[in-house]
């Protein structure tokens, strides 16, 4: 059964974790600068999500199992042509150029609020602006797709397309998820697909769209740390995430940030709560 908002609990519980976990991003921000390492920033993090938020970060020490060990930190950091799922280390500092996806996900009276953002280290490359744009109105262009009576491929359609359109790959062994009381859930969200295809939404329905884009070819390996997902190419990635609940006639954002506006429709909701 897909996650959903059954209630108004459910509601205010969705909106304040997705509220706690967008406010990570607003504040790491300004210490994504040359020189610092991804371990600083992991620590910079948990420290807000614990002890200024009080939350929990559900990352940690996430999943393991059948020989897999648990992730290790609070958040993830993806640099460069890494896709999801990077381990920060001390062992890596940022340098003039990169570009950094930070995936934050809280939880905070028993609900997950996801999301992650893109971040540029100093002046990053023609290039890598164009992928992290491109990237963003993928996350858009999915959101936008997003209706009761529309159907789960609409999304994936509809990034696919745009990603494919701007000569970009679409990643296709990750996908959004169903979230709420559990982290992931029913139903998976494809970032590629056919329009039309899949259930059909439905008024309470609650999920990721996170796509990753790649700007070389798709396909990905997965490094001996076994979380750690990169290109196989060696080229680009970015993603864009957020946490979301189908309404009749779009969707409300739970993880919007100020920055991004109040001129999107499909955003009014959530930025007015």
């Amino acid at each position: 059964m897909a996650a959903r908002v059954a209630n108004e609990l459910d509601l205010q519980g969705m909106r304040a974790a997705g509220m706690a976990a967008a406010s990570v991003l607003e504040m790491i921000g300004e210490h994504v600068v040359p020189g610092v390492t991804t371990d600083a920033l992991d620590a910079l993090c948990h420290d807000y999500i614990v002890n200024t938020l009080e939350c929990i970060p559900a990352p940690l020490n996430y999943g393991g199992g059948g020989g897999q060990m648990p992730f290790p930190k609070s958040i993830c950091t993806s640099v460069n042509h890494v896709v999801c799922h990077g381990i920060p280390s001390a062992g890596k500092k940022l340098k003039n150029g990169d570009v950094l996806n930070i995936d934050i996900t809280v939880i905070k009276d028993g609900y997950h609020g996801d999301t992650s953002k893109m971040f540029f280290v100093g002046e990053a490359s023609v290039l890598a602006k164009r992928l992290v744009k491109v990237t963003q109105e993928c996350l858009y262009k999915g959101i936008d797709a997003v209706r009761a009576g529309a159907h789960l491929g609409d999304i994936g359609y509809a990034i696919q397309r745009h990603a494919e359109s701007q000569r970009f790959t679409v990643v296709r062994e990750f996908c959004g998820h169903g979230i709420g009381k559990v982290f992931h859930d029913a139903p998976q969200v494809l970032h590629y697909g056919r329009k039309g295809s899949g259930i059909v939404l439905e008024e309470g329905m609650c999920f990721t769209i996170e796509p990753m884009i790649n700007a070389g070819k798709r396909y990905i390996k997965i490094l001996p740390d076994q979380w750690t997902a990169v290109t196989k190419d060696h080229k680009l990635s970015a993603q864009w995430e957020h946490t979301l609940m189908v309404t009749a006639d779009g969707c409300e954002i739970f993880t919007w940030r100020a920055e991004e506006g109040v001129s999107r429709p499909t955003a009014t909701a959530a930025v007015a709560q």
